[in-house]
């Protein structure tokens, strides 16, 4: 048990990218021409998190890889000026990896992926953890040939060292390549998973959230699904709680899973004995405040 009088450092495991945040004005327009609002904003799955954290008051290291252009530059000096501890290797030749999310009306997004360095994320890469820090390791490091076996070192490090380990699933495409049964014999170690609602039901077989968190809950100490404009629950043994969302003028829900994840974990390595109501909230909170506006963070 972490002592709540002490919060861990956090190693963040993850991608880092550009994204391309593109707001529609109205429905796609296939063949044609529609206005849209294009802005370019840091993402990344892991350095999402990593961003969150530390503004959160968290110690926070991210560990990933860029290419060695500007926006790897650019992304590696922002995330450094939130107070984020940057173990990012420069990949030559390769360049830094670039996200384009199309956001529909009503916020709902669609993204297409050109990972780039992180894909070239190797063990020697991830830091041997020291005793009481916390991993958080992004999903999308174990379901490709590239960077999965860094991600696995970085797990079983962590679990062989008494490291707490929160993990995110990534997403549904990817995770089903990856196969079910394969990525949870993977990650059995894992303290904390962070599924949201479709990742839970694709891992467990079960159509009804709470069920396929239950399910989880039998694997892991803590499960925490995320359920969009449904808030969130929280499992733990045999206890279930849902949360509902926050209130907020969505426009753009890029990132807001990678915040909910930052939002609780904050709250929970603070506090780890604090109650899954208060956890939840944490997350829901700074999710959203993310989702009111353009970009991941």
């Amino acid at each position: 048990m972490i002592d709540s009088r002490q919060r861990p450092r956090v190693v963040v495991v993850g991608d880092v990218a550009t994204d391309v945040v593109v707001v529609l004005s109205g429905e796609p327009a296939p063949g044609s021409d529609r206005p849209a609002a294009i802005r370019t904003r840091g993402g990344g799955a892991g350095a999402n998190v990593a961003a969150h954290l530390a503004r959160l008051g968290a110690g926070t290291t991210l560990v990933g890889c860029v290419g060695d252009d500007a926006p790897g530059t650019g992304l590696a000096a922002e995330l450094a000026a939130v107070g984020v501890e940057l173990r990012l290797r420069t990949v030559p030749g390769t360049p830094t990896g670039t996200i384009v999310s199309l956001v529909e009306p009503g916020g709902q997004r669609s993204m297409l992926a050109d990972r780039g360095a992180n894909l070239r994320l190797r063990p020697a890469d991830v830091p041997h953890p020291a005793p009481g820090e916390h991993l958080h390791l992004s999903g999308y490091t174990l379901l490709d040939p590239g960077p999965r076996a860094a991600g696995l070192a970085a797990l079983e490090a962590a679990a062989d060292a008494g490291c707490t380990v929160s993990l995110d699933p990534a997403s549904t495409g990817p995770l089903a390549g990856y196969g079910v049964d394969r990525f949870l014999a993977d990650t059995a170690r894992a303290t904390m998973l962070l599924p949201n609602a479709d990742e839970a039901r694709l891992l467990t077989g079960c159509g009804d959230p709470g069920d396929a968190a239950r399910a989880l809950a039998a694997r892991h100490r803590i499960v925490a699904v995320s359920l969009g404009a449904d808030g969130a629950l929280w499992a733990s043994g045999d206890v279930l709680v849902h949360r509902p969302t926050h209130p907020a003028d969505v426009v753009d829900t890029t990132g807001a899973g990678d915040a909910f994840a930052a939002g609780l974990l904050a709250a929970w390595l603070r506090s780890p004995d604090d109650s899954p109501a208060s956890l939840l909230d944490a997350g829901l909170a700074l999710a959203a405040e993310v989702v009111r506006r353009p970009g991941a963070r």
